[in-house]
C-alpha cells in the first residue's frame, strides 16, 4: 500500500510535474544572472539577459499552477491554519537563513558597506522584520529594499499574500470569477507597465504596489491553466521548452518594454507552464530536472548576500571584461554549490523535524 494514502490529507503529496520543475531551475539562474549583470550595466539595454526579472513573474505564474494542482482537490478537508502551517514549513526556513546571510554580508562586507552608520537598534529592527517578512523600505544606499538584508524576500511576501487569498477566496470560485479577477488584473499589468516603462518595480518602497499587480495576474493565471487542464501534450522536451523560456529573458530591453513584458506575463509564461506540464521527459534528463527544481528556491534565496558584495567589489575595484567573466561565472557555480549546501545540511533536515513532529500531533 502506498504510505501517502494513509497519511493524513493535510501532508499527503502528489506526483510532481519535472519539466515544470527544471524550468523553475532554469529562472533561478536566470534571475541569478541578471542579478550580477545588473551591477555591471546600470543602461539595462546593454544587458545580454536584461528581462532577467520576468523570472519573478513565471515563478508566480507556476505557483498558481502547482497550487492549485497540490490544494484544490483537498484544501476543503483541511483546516486553513493547517494549509497555512503547509506553506511555512516549506517556505520559511529559507526565509530565515538569506536573513541571516543577508545581514552576516551587511555587517562583515569586505569592499564596502558602511554599517556604522546604522544604528544597533535599527539593523536589529530590519534583521526580525526580514525574518518575519515585514517591509521595511529605510535604507537608502540599498534602494529603500523591501528586505535590506534579502532582497529577494520581497517575492515571498506577495507568495504569501497570494497564499492566504488562494485558502480564504479563490480555491472557492468558479473558472468564471477568476477569469474576471484575472482580466482586473491584466489592466492593472499593462497600467503599470506603460506607466513605469517596465515591469521591474515591486521589490521597493516606491514600486511596492507592483509586486501586486505582478502576483495577481501570474498566479490566477497559473490556477486557470490548472483549473482549465490547458495541459497541451506534445513531443517538446525539456531542453526545447527551456529555450523558448530562456528567449523570454533575452528579448532586448527598449523603449516597446510596456508591449513586450505585459505580452510574455499575459499570454507567453501560462502557455509555456501548459506546455511544460504536457511536455515528454526523457529519462536522461529526469535526474537533471529534478535536481534543478529541488535547487531552485534555495539558491533564490540564498544568493543575494554575495551579491551585495559583488557590487561593492565592482564598484570599488573596477574589474576589466575578462577578470568579470571568470568571477561571474565562478559566482554562479559557487552559489549553485552554496545552495546545495544549504538545502542538504539545513533547509530538508529542518522542514523534515517540522513535519515529522506535525505527523506525530495529526495522528493523536
Amino acid at each position: 500500500m502506498d504510505t501517502n494514502e494513509t497519511a493524513p490529507v493535510v501532508l499527503q503529496t502528489k506526483q510532481h510535474f519535472e519539466v515544470l520543475d527544471g524550468l523553475r531551475g532554469i529562472a533561478a539562474l536566470a534571475v541569478v544572472t541578471f542579478h550580477f549583470m545588473e551591477w555591471v550595466y546600470v543602461d539595462q539595454s546593454k544587458n545580454f539577459i536584461g528581462h532577467g526579472f520576468l523570472a519573478v513573474d513565471f515563478f508566480f505564474c507556476l505557483s498558481g499552477f502547482v497550487i492549485g494542482y497540490a490544494y484544490d482537490d483537498r484544501i476543503a478537508k483541511m483546516d486553513v491554519l493547517e494549509f497555512f502551517k503547509s506553506r511555512i514549513i516549506r517556505l520559511h526556513p529559507l526565509i530565515i537563513v538569506g536573513s541571516v546571510l543577508g545581514l552576516l554580508a551587511f555587517l562583515f562586507d569586505p569592499f564596502g558597506g558602511h554599517p556604522e552608520l546604522y544604528s544597533t537598534d535599527k539593523i536589529i529592527l530590519i534583521f526580525f522584520c526580514s525574518i518575519l517578512l515585514i517591509p521595511l523600505p529605510v535604507i537608502a544606499d540599498r534602494g529603500f529594499n523591501l528586505f535590506s538584508f534579502n532582497a529577494p524576500s520581497w517575492s515571498l511576501f506577495w507568495e504569501y499574500v497570494a497564499n492566504i487569498v488562494y485558502a480564504l477566496v479563490l480555491y472557492k470560485i468558479t473558472r468564471g470569477y477568476l477569469l474576471l479577477f484575472m482580466i482586473l488584473s491584466a489592466v492593472s499589468i499593462c497600467s503599470v507597465c506603460y506607466h513605469a516603462g517596465n515591469l521591474l518595480g515591486g521589490w521597493s518602497g516606491p514600486t511596492f504596489w507592483h509586486g501586486s499587480a505582478r502576483i495577481s495576474y501570474s498566479f490566477l493565471a497559473g490556477l486557470l491553466v490548472y483549473r482549465s487542464n490547458w495541459i497541451i501534450k506534445s513531443k517538446l522536451g525539456f531542453i526545447d521548452i527551456a529555450i523558448l523560456l530562456l528567449i523570454a529573458f533575452i528579448i532586448p530591453f527598449s523603449k516597446w518594454n510596456w508591449l513586450s513584458e505585459p505580452f510574455v506575463v499575459l499570454f507567453y509564461f501560462p502557455l509555456l507552464i501548459a506546455l511544460g506540464a504536457g511536455a515528454t521527459l526523457t529519462p536522461s534528463l529526469k535526474k537533471v530536472c529534478i535536481f534543478s527544481g529541488k535547487i531552485s528556491y534555495p539558491l533564490y534565496m540564498t544568493h543575494y548576500a554575495v551579491l551585495w558584495m559583488f557590487g561593492n567589489y565592482y564598484i570599488s575595484h573596477k574589474p576589466g571584461t575578462t577578470q568579470l567573466t571568470l568571477i561571474i561565472t565562478a559566482g554562479l557555480i559557487l552559489l549553485v554549490g552554496a545552495a546545495y549546501f544549504v538545502m542538504i545540511i539545513y533547509d530538508i533536515p529542518v522542514r523534515k523535524y517540522l513535519n515529522n513532529k506535525r505527523s506525530e500531533r495529526l495522528a493523536k
